[in-house]
């Protein structure tokens, strides 16, 4: 429903034409390929490949294809992974629709379109909300593993285990290591 919204007001733009309309972020590169589109606006929580790792793909294999994330939460873990990954913009998806048809012209001419405080929040963060040592754990844990047994595939002590999946859920903000693990499956960290 929203997406069809979205192509519905973008259409109502004179100078833009929908070439494409996917759900599922396993879709992006191969209709990107035939249908060849200017500007790709992709739902970071898409099913599948979540929306950033598709961007990934996407600018990998048509680097002239200019990239507008659209997000419904601010998180600087996803902003720090579309800078990363130098993609044109990340937008909010309660923006005005007049902010949305404006940020897709910006990008198309090469600007950058990043909410200013956002990417002010994500940079003070340093080159990565997670460690690599944090994501291993999280991403063990996401996998159904205990810290006992995170512990030994790791070698490390089930207790530094435990304190890194309570750093991970500082670092997150989340309430729990569930909404811990959602939260970096949606923002493409694991």
């Amino acid at each position: 429903m929203v997406r069809g919204a979205l192509v519905a007001l973008l259409n109502l733009e004179p100078d833009f034409t929908v070439v494409a309309e996917i759900g599922h972020g396993d879709e992006i590169v191969p209709t990107a390929r035939r249908t060849r589109p200017d500007v790709a606006l992709i739902d970071v929580g898409l099913p599948g490949t979540d929306g950033l790792t598709a961007a990934a793909q996407l600018r990998a294999t048509l680097p002239e294809c200019r990239t507008l994330i659209l997000t419904s939460t601010a998180r600087p873990a996803v902003v720090r992974r579309a800078l990363d990954v130098g993609l044109e913009g990340l937008l909010l998806k309660d923006a005005p629709p007049d902010r949305l048809a404006a940020a897709v012209r910006d990008v198309m001419t090469g600007q950058r379109v990043y909410d200013q405080d956002m990417t002010l929040e994500a940079l003070t963060l340093g080159s990565g909300i997670l460690t690599p040592r944090e994501t291993e754990v999280l991403a063990r844990a996401a996998d159904g593993h205990d810290a006992g047994h995170i512990a030994a595939q790791l070698h490390l002590s089930a207790g530094t285990v435990r304190n890194y999946l309570t750093a991970i859920v500082t670092k997150l903000n989340a309430r729990n290591r569930v909404d811990a693990i959602r939260m970096a499956r949606e923002d493409g960290l694991i």
